[in-house]
């Protein structure tokens, strides 16, 4: 099945890539890896998440702001792509920062939003290794940010 059209299935529109708020470029292709820059939970130019979990940010409230990371990430991809997201053939590993208060160790609960996000869209090709680690402070007081390796073709 097309990404596209499970994209339309999940009731998912692709956003925009975002686009640098630094010195830096939103993805780089090395041979048939992608490397995506940090995306946070950015959606129509604002933030839907800012601040630690889970004192300003609910569990739930912080998946889904990962889940809008990977969104961005695959704008990132496709864009990089020629906008052809069919040319993934697997996500290799997602690293998750989430920005947490002293003691939680939930972070991995966070993650699975962008997680389940490549399972739902890839299928077995978007199983991945990741990383789940908890920050003081993300960019823009954001509540998570999500970052994509990808093999493509």
């Amino acid at each position: 099945m097309k990404v596209a059209n499970r994209l339309a299935d999940l009731g998912l529109t692709l956003p925009a890539a975002p686009t640098p708020v630094a010195a830096y470029v939103p993805a780089v292709r090395t041979g048939n890896l992608v490397y995506t820059a940090g995306q946070i939970p950015m959606s129509e130019g604002a933030l839907i998440a800012t601040g630690p979990v889970p004192s300003a940010v609910g569990i739930e409230a912080a998946q889904t702001a990962a889940r809008q990371c990977g969104l961005n990430a695959l704008a990132v991809l496709a864009n990089i792509l020629d906008g052809d997201l069919d040319r993934v053939t697997r996500i290799v590993r997602l690293g998750v920062f989430v920005a947490s208060d002293p003691g939680f160790t939930d972070q991995p609960k966070v993650a699975n939003g962008a997680s389940e996000l490549m399972l739902q869209i890839f299928g077995e090709a978007g199983r991945h290794a990741r990383a789940a680690v908890g920050s003081i402070g993300l960019p823009l007081g954001a509540t998570v940010e999500v970052e994509v390796v990808a093999e493509v073709r």
